[in-house]
């Protein structure tokens, strides 16, 4: 599931504001227990001062009961928890808690500890150093602050026993306050504190929600909405621009991406348009290279596999056809088998000629090359076709190219060529009909090319392919399928190409084109 901008952006400030809240409200929750507890000390200091003023008369009168009766009342006010009076000996003379009067205090107790555990006189503490904060026996927390009772001028002509001069500290006065309020007052202003920044928190989001979603999603959500109608090809399509900031910006750039993205479609369009001929072309080359190359290949493994077969059957090949002759010749023989001895022989001679052929058709040879000129070989090899019986209704028409160039041929190879070529030709046409030769130049006049058309039955275009493959005939009978093969070899071992087009009831058209220069 997809999260939007606007979930994001809330998230990531309420996050950032939640926290911000959380350390005011710890820094405002500490100062004003601060403040509170500064407070209760200062309130606890006043009720100190109160008290020793309030009893300094009756001290001075030695009206002791009278001032324990003042520090009793005192003791009786909502928040105090005790009111103690210590003399000079750490005595406790007076307690609003029975039990303590009349109990010494160490140096260690509590108390105490507030005065000597400081290097500084307790004349010299402030209010907060003076105090301290513990659990009483009741289990509350409550606030201690001890203030010193000092011996002044007046105390010497006291009814009671007056003290030294050089004693500068007659006794302690230490009350006790419970902190239960200042604790309440500190809890409301904590959830106060957290009450108000909850609800600031939720305004921050709702204005933040506003703003997004139209400052920030709408215009965002408009643009995704443009780019797919772009990526389904929608290129006529514009956005409306609705503000100058960097969404708008960023809307007039895509509106820019969008035209350019259209000229470059139409552009692309165009010449894809023209550039499929191309590719039909340069696949249909690829494909008659690709079958080239695979000939290439079939006939090199044909030929190895053809030369034993061809070894291994000639030598009992040629037994047969010598006895056969033998067995004609001997006079116990009985003429009315001497037919039957003929097609042993007809046939036998036959396959030697296969095997001949097979023979010629893995040799290797090497062209034995010099410069000839093609004319040439064409009409030598009609000289050796024109006057057999198969061209007695065929006219063969010349159309040389007066003086081409000699091309570095083998021309008794490049005459088999030929002579294969337009021996299947006579033979594709089954009455009358004309084989047409044509010579000329080409590729820029660095190569020269032979035209052999008939008029004849054609082949099917899925035989095409195969026409230059071994053994693969189109003939009913007579045919081995190895005379084209024979060609294709001695035309590709001359760096030439050979290729046949046909049509069915038309005729066929063998070109041939050979480089007038070709080190093989």
């Amino acid at each position: 599931m997809r999260n939007s901008l606007t979930y994001k952006i809330i998230t990531m400030t309420c996050l950032v504001v939640l926290a911000t809240m959380l350390l005011y409200a710890y820094l405002n929750i500490r100062e004003v227990k601060k403040l509170l507890l500064r407070d209760t000390i200062n309130s606890a200091e006043r009720l100190s001062e109160t008290l020793i003023r309030a009893t300094n008369r009756q001290m001075m009168l030695n009206h002791r009961n009278e001032a324990y009766l003042v520090m009793g009342d005192a003791s009786r006010q909502e928040d105090v928890e005790a009111i103690r009076l210590i003399d000079g000996t750490g005595k406790i003379v007076f307690s609003s808690i029975p039990r303590e009067t009349g109990t010494v205090l160490g140096k260690r107790s509590e108390i105490c500890l507030t005065c000597h555990s400081g290097s500084n006189p307790l004349s010299e503490l402030d209010s907060v150093e003076r105090s301290r904060i513990f659990i009483n026996d009741a289990g509350k927390k409550v606030l201690g602050l001890s203030k010193a009772i000092f011996n002044e001028e007046k105390c010497a002509t006291a009814s009671c026993h007056p003290p030294p001069s050089e004693v500068r500290i007659l006794g302690l006065l230490d009350v006790v306050v419970s902190l239960e309020g200042m604790q309440t007052q500190l809890t409301k202003s904590r959830t106060w504190v957290i009450f108000l920044a909850m609800a600031l928190l939720l305004v921050i989001s709702l204005l933040l929600a506003v703003f997004t979603q139209k400052v920030l999603n709408r215009p965002i959500q408009d643009l995704l909405q443009h780019t797919q109608m772009v990526a389904d090809g929608k290129l006529d399509t514009t956005m409306q621009l609705t503000s100058r900031d960097e969404l708008g910006e960023l809307a007039a750039s895509f509106n820019r991406m969008t035209v350019s993205l259209k000229k470059a479609h139409d552009e692309l369009a165009e010449w894809t348009r023209t550039l499929e001929e191309r590719v039909e072309e340069r696949t249909r080359e690829n494909r008659q290279m690709h079958a080239q190359l695979a000939r290439s290949e079939k006939l090199s493994s044909l030929g190895q596999m053809a030369t034993g077969i061809a070894h291994e059957i000639n030598n009992p090949m040629t037994g047969i056809l010598l006895y056969a002759n033998l067995i004609t010749d001997d006079p116990r023989f009985s003429p009315g088998l001497k037919d039957d001895m003929h097609v042993i022989i007809s046939e036998t001679e036959r396959c030697a000629n296969i095997v001949k052929q097979l023979l010629d058709f893995a040799r290797e040879n090497k062209p034995e090359n010099c410069w000839n000129s093609l004319n040439t070989i064409i009409a030598t090899a009609l000289s050796l076709l024109e006057h057999q019986a198969i061209f007695q209704n065929i006219n063969i028409e010349r159309h040389f190219a007066p003086e081409l160039p000699a091309i570095f041929s083998d021309p008794w190879q490049l005459e088999q060529v030929f002579i294969n070529i337009i021996l299947n030709a006579s033979q594709a046409i089954t009455d009358a009909g004309s084989v047409v030769i044509t010579t000329g130049l080409c590729d820029e006049n660095r190569s020269v090319f032979a035209d052999i058309r008939d008029n004849g039955c054609g082949i099917p275009e899925e035989e095409l392919d195969r026409i230059f493959d071994p053994f693969f005939t189109t003939k009913d009978e007579g045919g081995t399928g190895l005379g084209l093969s024979v060609s294709y070899g001695i035309v590709n071992n001359h760096g030439g190409e050979i290729q046949v087009t046909s049509v069915v009831g038309r005729g066929t058209t063998v070109s041939i084109r050979l480089p007038i220069s070709y080190n093989s």
